[in-house]
C-alpha cells in the first residue's frame, strides 16, 4: 500500500469540478435557458397587464363614459418591450423565421461553414440595431410622454436591451460547437444526429 502511494500526487484533481473550463461553458446554455424562463414570465405579465388596461379601459368608456387616459401609452410600452423580449426567447429557442432548402442539400461540412457565415451576419444587425438604439435612448431621454410623463427613450431602451442579449447569444454561438448550445427539441436531435452547426 505504501509503494503504491508513492508518486502519486496528494490531491487529486476531481472531473467536472466547477473551476475547470469545460464545467463554465455547459453553464452558460443554463444561464441563456434561466433568462428565457425569466423573460416569458415577464411577457406573460406584461400581457396580462396590457389586456387588464385595455379592457377596464373600454368598459369605463362605454359603460361610464370615463376612462384611465394613462393606460394607452402603458400598453404601447408594454408592446414594444414585450415584441422586442419575445425576439430574444425565440433567438434562444432558435425559432425564429428561416429558410434552409439551400443548406439542407449541401455536405455537413459546407453546412457548418454556412452557418458560421449566417450566425455572423445575424451579429452583425444585432450590432446595428444596438448602437442604433443606445443613440435612440440617449437622444430620447429627456424627451416625455405627455400623458404618462414616461421618457420616450424608453421604447428605444427596449431594442437595446434586446440587442445586447442577442448579441451576447450569438458571439457564443459564433465562438463554441453546436452540443454546448442548449438547442432543444425535434431541431437539436437532427442537427446533433450529423453534427452539423446551428441554424439560427
Amino acid at each position: 500500500m505504501k509503494k503504491l502511494t508513492q508518486g502519486m500526487p496528494l490531491a487529486m484533481p476531481v472531473q467536472g469540478s466547477s473551476s475547470s473550463p469545460h464545467s463554465l461553458l455547459t453553464r452558460v446554455p443554463q444561464v441563456f435557458k434561466s433568462l428565457e424562463k425569466a423573460l416569458t414570465l415577464l411577457m406573460v405579465l406584461a400581457l396580462v397587464a396590457m389586456i387588464a388596461l385595455v379592457f377596464v379601459n373600454v368598459v369605463l368608456r362605454y359603460g361610464f363614459n370615463s376612462g384611465i387616459s394613462i393606460s394607452v401609452e402603458l400598453s404601447r410600452f408594454l408592446f414594444v418591450w414585450v415584441t422586442f423580449m419575445g425576439a430574444v426567447t425565440a433567438l434562444i429557442r432558435q425559432e425564429h423565421l428561416s429558410v434552409n432548402t439551400f443548406a439542407d442539400n449541401l455536405p455537413a461540412a459546407c453546412r457548418r461553414v454556412l452557418d458560421r457565415v449566417v450566425t455572423l451576419v445575424m451579429l452583425g444587425c444585432c450590432l446595428m440595431l444596438l448602437k442604433g438604439s443606445f443613440d435612440q435612448t440617449v437622444l430620447n431621454w429627456s424627451n416625455l410622454s405627455p400623458i404618462s410623463g414616461i421618457p420616450v427613450g424608453v421604447f428605444y431602451l427596449a431594442g437595446l436591451m434586446a440587442g445586447v442579449l442577442m448579441t451576447l447569444i450569438l458571439l457564443w454561438r459564433l465562438l463554441t460547437p453546436l452540443p454546448l448550445h442548449g438547442v432543444t427539441g425535434k431541431k437539436a436531435t437532427d442537427l446533433s444526429s450529423d453534427q452539423q452547426g446551428d441554424t439560427p
